[in-house]
């Protein structure tokens, strides 16, 4: 409820100046220059988030791992509640997905870039439904892509790994296939391997989270129109499209989770499918 007015008070305060509705545009995902505007270390608001999100994550399981150690020395048998939560939030990834996808050995040996997976991509997500911040620092190509090149790498590495450059043949020229339909089966796998899946990890992420942005902007910037610019009766309206922000808000809390977990998931998946026997 506070994120929902506090999204209602930006845009009210951004639409004071006129009596039109003004829709959301894409151009909110390009704020100005805060810091070293012209230079190559130009920080606008979206990027002071990621910093702040990262400095936050830094700091979370460096006291998680504090409070382990610590522990663990002296010996106690029941945890914080600080702790246990981050018992649980890295069980989650451990055992839901790590261990589920790629048993526990190499679930285990890719734990690593699979929880930093995870919990970058959420605290990214989170910050769209933070009130002052109002924006997932995901919704822009640059982060996904970088998280998607990762998996990438991660995924191409593991199956070089196991299987050598044996790796790319079984993978362009699948067992069973008779010769002549190679011609066509190649490019397919080639495009859906080494093209796609990286490209729809990103695009999957921040599409997502653009649109989300946009209808939170949409309900509460119509909200504000109906309780401050309309007439008589249209008024009303602005309850539903409030009521409206205020689910969506929620919505979007969940959807925070889900992509994290989505992303977290098909890297999973396609590091097993780079390690499976039939390569």
């Amino acid at each position: 409820m506070v994120h929902a007015l506090d999204l209602l008070n930006v845009v009210v305060a951004h639409q004071a100046s006129g009596s039109d509705f003004e829709s959301p545009s894409i151009n909110e995902f390009y704020p100005q220059a805060v810091l070293f505007a012209g230079t190559p270390f130009e920080l606008n608001r979206i990027m002071m988030i990621r910093l702040l999100v990262m400095v936050l994550l830094i700091v979370v399981f460096s006291l998680w791992a504090g409070k382990f150690r610590s522990s663990t020395k002296q010996g106690k048998l029941v945890p914080s509640k600080f702790q246990l939560m981050g018992e649980i939030s890295l069980d989650f990834v451990r055992k839901s997905i790590a261990h589920d996808q790629l048993g526990k050995v190499d679930g285990d040996r890719f734990l690593p870039l699979l929880t930093t997976i995870f919990f970058v991509v959420l605290g990214m997500n989170i910050t769209g439904i933070i009130p002052s911040l109002n924006i997932a620092s995901t919704a822009l190509i640059g982060l996904p892509l970088v998280l998607a090149i990762a998996a990438y790498v991660t995924f191409i590495y593991a199956g070089i790994r196991k299987h050598g450059m044996g790796f790319f043949k079984s993978s362009l020229f699948p067992s069973g296939v008779p010769p002549v339909f190679y011609i066509l089966v190649t490019p397919i796998e080639f495009l859906s391997t080494f093209i796609l899946r990286p490209v729809t990890l990103a695009l999957r992420l921040t599409m997502n989270m653009i649109a989300g942005h946009l209808l939170l902007v949409l309900c509460f910037g119509a909200t504000s129109f109906f309780f401050f610019n309309a007439e008589g009766f249209f008024k009303a309206f602005g309850a539903g499209t409030f009521l409206f922000g205020f689910v969506f808000t929620l919505f979007e809390m969940l959807v925070a989770f889900l992509q994290a977990y989505v992303f977290t998931l098909l890297t999973t998946v396609y590091i097993q499918l780079a390690l499976a026997d039939e390569h």
